[in-house]
């Protein structure tokens, strides 16, 4: 299946501070791209993989899953702990839940998370689609892409949502609603105070799941949900950057915190 173009996977290599990028549902390695760019200039190694059934057609992710979209950022970590020898997880919206159940699973594999309007609860105009009735009556209804207060940018995401993909998202929350406590790594969060796609639900469970030693949250006043290419995004590459340097286990001469030298330590 042909890939649209501009939603094709990322991945540079840099130092041995790996970072794995998690974009979001019905979207495309595209809401992320300008992040990654911005961490591999900075001398990280960078992996973004583009997740199955997305950046192609709604007809084609018609027959994925949550599974399935785990898998692959499961697949993408493995490759990058083979290149690296510490690796951040970043991701938006329910890509961010991804990173969350990674993160749960995977333990001191990875060293920290940055989480942009994570999606961990049914709160969200994603709602409506996961009533078994309408999965089996619609195939597929108005899409949620592109919620940014930028003028004339979109995300690249379908126009159409398919129901049956939207179908299987509770399992994925239930499951990393349920294992939160596993979550020992540092975590940062933006949070846009104007979301169109994910309710305030998410945050809160969140914030009840952390203690407020390990758990940042910084909000985001003039952006929607796709924050990655709104108007404080700068905000949030700068932040992570800092946020790696800071959690940083290879020390001061791997994360670039020396005049003149890159973070990634070359």
């Amino acid at each position: 299946m042909p890939v649209v173009p501009g939603a094709e996977a990322f991945a540079r290599d840099g130092g041995p501070t790996g970072v794995l990028l998690c974009h979001g549902f019905t979207g495309s390695p595209q809401s992320l791209r300008p992040w990654a760019s911005s961490l591999a200039a900075a001398g990280l190694t960078v992996s973004l993989p583009r997740l199955p059934g997305h950046g192609t057609t709604w007809q084609e992710m018609a027959r994925t899953r949550w599974e399935d979209w785990f898998a692959e950022v499961n697949r993408a970590f493995d490759e990058l702990q083979s290149r690296c020898d510490e690796i951040f997880v970043m991701g938006l919206s329910m890509g961010a839940c991804l990173a969350l159940r990674l993160a749960e699973l995977r333990g001191a594999a990875v060293r920290g998370l940055v989480l942009v309007n994570p999606s961990l609860a049914p709160d969200s105009k994603l709602l409506f689609l996961v009533v078994p009735v309408v999965k089996l009556v619609v195939p597929a209804v108005k899409g949620i892409a592109s919620d940014i207060k930028k003028p004339g940018v979109t995300e690249g995401g379908y126009d159409r949502t398919p129901v049956k993909a939207a179908a299987s998202l509770p399992g994925l929350w239930r499951t990393t609603q349920q294992h939160l406590a596993d979550v020992t790594q540092p975590v940062l969060v933006y949070h846009s105070t104007t979301d169109h796609v994910v309710g305030p639900a998410s945050l809160s469970l969140l914030t009840r799941a952390l203690p407020a030693s390990q758990l940042e949250v910084r909000e985001l006043a003039d952006s929607y949900h796709v924050a990655t290419l709104d108007n404080d995004a700068e905000a949030i590459f700068a932040g992570s950057l800092e946020f790696v340097r800071v959690h940083s286990e290879l020390g001061r001469a791997s994360t670039g915190e020396t005049s003149g030298e890159s973070i990634g330590g070359e």
